[in-house]
C-alpha cells in the first residue's frame, strides 16, 4: 500500500506508532533544539543566572512568533489532508500555497513591529535592569530568522499531513544537532555569550528551512509548493485561520501565562524566582512536547479518515490515543515529582536557584498528569476539523482558568500561589475537556 492508502486501510496501532513516532522523537529533539541554549546560557561564568533570566523574558516573545506559523499551518495541514482523504489533490495544494503565502506576510509584520518595540516589550514581560540586556541582545540576532522559523514550522507540518512523519522528523533533526554542536562554538568558543546562542539558533533554523523546501518543492512529495497556487484565496485563507485559530490562541495563551507569571514572580519574589520559571517550564516541557508531538502524527490518520466517512476507524483512533497520552504523562510526571533535583541541575549551578526549582517543581508539574486526557481531545477536534469546539478548548486551560488563577491565587498565599494556579488549571481542564469530547463524538461523526 502506498501512504494514502495506509491511512485508510493499515492496522490502527501499527499505523499510529509508524506516524506518530517519528513526530514524538521529533518534538524530544525539538526540545534539545530549546533547551541548548538555556543549558549553556545557564552555565556562562559569573552571569549565567541572570542570563537564562534575560532569555528567558524573551520566550514569550519566541512563542509569538511560533504562534503565527500555528495559526497558517496547523490550519492549512488538517484540511489538506482531509482534502486528500476526497482525493482532491488539488485543493490541497491550493491549501498549502495560501499557507506560503500568509507565512511571508506574517514574517514581515513580526520582523518590523518587534524590532521597533522589542525594549519596551522585554520590561512588560518581567524583565528587569540587570536581566534585560541579556534579553535584548539574543533578541535582536533571534528576529534576522524569524523567516526561517515561520518556513520551518508552519510547511513542516505537511509534509507530516502527506504520513511523511520520518521526513518530518528529519527537519527537526538536522537544525536539533547543527544547533547542538554550534552553541558551545559560538557561545564559549567565540565568547560570544547569548549573542552566541541565537547565532546558532537562526542558522540551524536556516538550514531546516532549505530542508523543507527542498522537500515540498520535489517529486517524492505528494502536495507540492507551486506559484499558480499561492495566489491569496481570502475564502481559503479565512477557513485555514478558522481551523488554525485554535493552535494558534494556545501558543499565544503560552506567552500571556509567561507574561503572567513573570511580572508576578517579579514582583512577589525577584529576579530569582522569575529565573525559576524557565527552568520549569523547561522541564514540563520533556512531559508535554512529546506528547504534542505524537498526536501531530496521528491527527492526519484522523482527519483522512473523518474525511473519507470511515466513522469506526475513528472512534478506535480515539480509544488507543487517549490510552497512549495519559500513559506517557503519567509515567514521565510521576519521574519530575519525584526527582525533582536532577532535572534542576541541568540548567544551573546556582545554589540558590537548584533549591528554589526543587522545592516548587513537583507542586508545578503536577497537573500534568492528566495532561494526556486534554491532548487527546484536542488533536480529536482539530483532526474531525471542529473550529469551534478547539477554539473552546485552547481557551479554557489558559485563559478562562490558569491567567485569573495566576493573579488572584498570589494575592492570598503570595509568590506560592503562582505555582499552584498551574496544576488546578490543568486538572481541571483536562476533566472539562475529555468529557465534552465523550458528549460530542458520537454527534460529529454521525452529521458526517
Amino acid at each position: 500500500m502506498n501512504t494514502e492508502e495506509q491511512m485508510g486501510k493499515a492496522p490502527i496501532l501499527s499505523l499510529m506508532v509508524k506516524l506518530g513516532l517519528p513526530t514524538l522523537v521529533a518534538q524530544l529533539i525539538n526540545i534539545l533544539y530549546n533547551m541548548v541554549d538555556r543549558i549553556y546560557i545557564g552555565h556562562i561564568p559569573e552571569v549565567g543566572t541572570n542570563a537564562l533570566t534575560g532569555v528567558g523574558v524573551t520566550l514569550p516573545i519566541i512563542t509569538i512568533i511560533s504562534a503565527f506559523s500555528a495559526l497558517s499551518g496547523a490550519g492549512g495541514a488538517p484540511l489538506a489532508a482531509i482534502a486528500l482523504g476526497k482525493n482532491d489533490r488539488e485543493k490541497a495544494e491550493r491549501i498549502m500555497g495560501n499557507v506560503v503565502t500568509m507565512l511571508l506576510f506574517f514574517s514581515i509584520i513580526l520582523v518590523v513591529g518587534l524590532y521597533i518595540f522589542k525594549v519596551p516589550v522585554l520590561y512588560a514581560f518581567g524583565a528587569s535592569d540587570a536581566t534585560c540586556p541579556y534579553g535584548d541582545a539574543y533578541l535582536s540576532i533571534y528576529l534576522i530568522g524569524t523567516l526561517f522559523v515561520q518556513i520551518t514550522l508552519g510547511l513542516n507540518m505537511f509534509i507530516t499531513a502527506q504520513g511523511r512523519s520520518k521526513t518530518a522528523m528529519c527537519t527537526v533533526l538536522i537544525g536539533a544537532v547543527l544547533n547542538i554542536i554550534l552553541d558551545p562554538i559560538f557561545i564559549f568558543g567565540f565568547r560570544l555569550g547569548v549573542r552566541g546562542a541565537a547565532f546558532a539558533t537562526i542558522l540551524s533554523q536556516l538550514v531546516s528551512c532549505i530542508w523543507v523546501l527542498k522537500f515540498l518543492t520535489s517529486v517524492q512529495s505528494t502536495l507540492r509548493i507551486k506559484r499558480s497556487m499561492m495566489k491569496p484565496d481570502m475564502k481559503q485563507i479565512l477557513s485555514i485561520m478558522a481551523l488554525g485559530v485554535s493552535p494558534f490562541i494556545m501558543q499565544v495563551t503560552e506567552c500571556m501565562i509567561s507574561v503572567v507569571f513573570n511580572t508576578n514572580l517579579q514582583r512577589y519574589g525577584g529576579d530569582l524566582y522569575v529565573g525559576s520559571l524557565i527552568i520549569l517550564q523547561s522541564v514540563m516541557q520533556l512531559i508535554t512536547i512529546p506528547v504534542n508531538g505524537f498526536n501531530q502524527g496521528v491527527q492526519p490518520i484522523v482527519s483522512y479518515n473523518y474525511g473519507a466517512g470511515n466513522k469506526k476507524r475513528v472512534k478506535s483512533i480515539m480509544t488507543k490515543l487517549i490510552v497512549i497520552n495519559v500513559g506517557y504523562c503519567v509515567v514521565f510526571t510521576m519521574a519530575v515529582i519525584l526527582f525533582p533535583g536532577m532535572f534542576a541541575a541541568i540548567f544551573t549551578k546556582d545554589a540558590a536557584l537548584l533549591a528554589l526549582v526543587k522545592r516548587v517543581l513537583p507542586i508545578f508539574v503536577a497537573g500534568c498528569l492528566l495532561f494526556g486526557l486534554q491532548m487527546s481531545s484536542q488533536t480529536m477536534f482539530l483532526g474531525l476539523g471542529q473550529a469551534k469546539i478547539s477554539l473552546f478548548m485552547a481557551l479554557l486551560r489558559k485563559v478562562i482558568l490558569l491567567i485569573p488563577l495566576a493573579v488572584i491565587l498570589p494575592r492570598f498565599y503570595q509568590v506560592m500561589g503562582i505555582y499552584w494556579a498551574e496544576p488546578i488549571a490543568d486538572g481541571t481542564a483536562a476533566i472539562i475537556c475529555v468529557t465534552v469530547l465523550a458528549l460530542n463524538i458520537n454527534k460529529i461523526l454521525s452529521e458526517k
